[in-house]
């Protein structure tokens, strides 16, 4: 089994909000939910330390643990909270939150788990990639999407609408018919999308945060096919390295209008034996 893996934040001068962390057996990322600056969290902690503390919990469980992946997200939630419910305001709308992907071998087979917006790709033998990606997000943000997209990235119209457009989506978030994300309630755990698969059926699995999927997902300079053969001929630095071309060719979102000019971006890459 060959893994290699990659992150790079958005700025050099800011914390890194996602977590990559893998053992022989398991992957997890987690990609934290950054609010802008003028938009209050309830939690002195940050969104870095809680992707960061989740991120570990996760991985400890999986290695430690033969339970479901939904039931050690769910106690891996409960824990995490419990670390910082006595200094924090756990009941407020805007308290960290973050993506996950789990993978986990078990003897014969690969378990795996989406919560949000980043993404699995499994690339199977006698079959197209197979993409897994919770687009519940998505959909609600549309919604909510034009004001932003209609101002030029970086300018003050499009901070005020990206605050505008986060401040919308707290109303929508871990409550049914909205979007779900890991946060402080351990039921989110299922809302999670979860499956198994042989692992004699894949060749390879990529796990990577929407700030690498854009290359594909967002940017459309590339199909999951080229991004899997280009984390196998070149690595994740290299994926990662195209996104940043892309994003400083665009900074004004004129192509691709986003919410973030540059995101952090976290890439893994799994070679099956």
């Amino acid at each position: 089994m060959r893994l290699t893996l990659a992150t790079e934040p958005a700025y050099p001068d800011r914390p890194n909000e996602d977590f990559i962390g893998a053992t022989p057996d398991a992957i997890v990322l987690l990609d934290g939910a950054g609010t802008p600056a003028d938009l209050k969290s309830g939690c002195s902690h940050g969104v870095a330390w809680y992707s960061h503390t989740l991120g570990s919990t996760l991985l400890a469980g999986m290695t430690q643990s033969a339970d479901s992946l939904t039931t050690t997200l769910a106690a891996g939630i409960k824990a995490t909270a419990s670390m910082h419910d006595f200094c924090c305001d756990l009941s407020h709308p805007g308290s960290p939150s973050a993506t996950v992907v789990m993978l986990r071998r078990t003897a014969d087979t690969l378990d795996w788990l989406v919560l949000a917006d980043s993404v699995l790709v499994l690339d199977l033998l006698d079959a197209d990639p197979m993409v897994i990606c919770d687009e519940r997000e998505a959909l609600t943000g549309n919604r909510y999407r034009g004001p932003m997209n209609a101002a030029a990235g970086g300018s003050p119209e499009h901070l005020q609408a990206l605050s505008r457009y986060m401040e919308a989506m707290r109303a929508h978030r871990n409550v049914d018919g909205g979007f779900w994300v890991a946060s402080v309630d351990p039921l989110a755990a299922e809302q999670a999308l979860t499956g198994t698969v042989p692992a004699a059926l894949v060749r390879a699995t990529a796990i990577l945060s929407d700030g690498a999927s854009r290359l594909v997902d967002r940017f459309g300079l590339a199909t999951w096919r080229r991004a899997l053969d280009l984390l196998d001929d070149s690595g994740p630095e290299e994926l990662i390295r195209q996104v940043r071309l892309a994003e400083h060719s665009d900074p004004g979102g004129e192509r691709w209008p986003r919410g973030k000019t540059f995101d952090d971006a976290t890439a893994a890459y799994l070679v099956l034996p």
